[in-house]
């Protein structure tokens, strides 16, 4: 009796199971040898050739202040531009608006300073010769009891005449044209030279040099001059 209820177990287990074998064919269908291969997610999927334009040129990244001139494309550089690629070639952080910015900057710190007679303010503006000269001047004007008062109401134009480079030294001269109050008082007070109530327009040409082999940014006054030719400005020109 007990073999019989197994014989019947054992066919009821078979028909269960081959049950469950259809519905999972059903379910997932049947392999037939020609179906593609499962992709692999860790790798990546080819370009659409002809869906993505040709990006070779992508690759080229200009630098700052390394633009290349072609010279097919532009006539020879005049004196003042050749001098300003020397220096770029020397110092490639060197850029013009940037360095007229800073030398109005010092223009205005070295004339105000001048005439308070603040020479520890000057010190390191100047070059020791230029500075030696600046001294002088003002302990001169002190010995006679004078003082001066200066004060620039305009910067007309502010442009860069000349540039070179000197060895490992570059060498940059700033036109300077504005438009200044300048008085000199006696030591009572009487006004000797100028006048408070007159704008007169000046022109200086100051020269600044850096050593480009050297960490320190600063830049120097080397030179004054007052330009024999007050005519037009054809320098590289900033904002005034």
């Amino acid at each position: 009796m007990s073999q019989g209820i197994q014989f019947i177990d054992i066919i009821f287990l078979g028909l269960v199971a081959g049950f469950l074998v259809l519905r999972l064919r059903s379910v997932l269908g049947r392999r037939t040898g020609t179906e593609k291969p499962p992709k692999d997610p860790y790798t990546s999927r080819p370009r659409d050739e002809a869906a993505e334009p040709d990006r070779r040129d992508d690759n080229v990244i200009e630098l700052p202040g390394r633009r290349i001139e072609r010279p097919d494309s532009a006539g020879p550089q005049t004196p003042l531009e050749a001098g300003l690629t020397q220096i770029r070639l020397a110092d490639g952080a060197f850029e013009p608006d940037s360095f007229l910015s800073g030398a109005r900057m010092a223009f205005e710190m070295i004339v105000e300073s001048y005439a308070k007679g603040d020479t520890k303010a000057l010190r390191p503006l100047l070059a020791e010769d230029v500075y030696r000269n600046f001294d002088a001047a003002i302990s001169d004007r002190e010995s006679r009891g004078e003082t001066m008062e200066t004060e620039i109401v305009s910067f007309k134009t502010i442009s860069i005449d000349r540039a070179e480079m000197r060895h490992r030294t570059a060498f940059v001269t700033v036109r300077f044209v504005t438009e200044q109050m300048t008085v000199v008082r006696n030591a009572e007070g009487a006004v000797i030279e100028g006048d408070p109530a007159r704008f007169e327009p000046v022109t200086d040409l100051w020269t600044f040099a850096r050593d480009t082999s050297k960490r320190d940014p600063n830049w120097q006054l080397v030179a004054t001059e007052t330009p024999e030719d007050e005519g037009e400005d054809t320098g590289v020109s900033g904002e005034a």
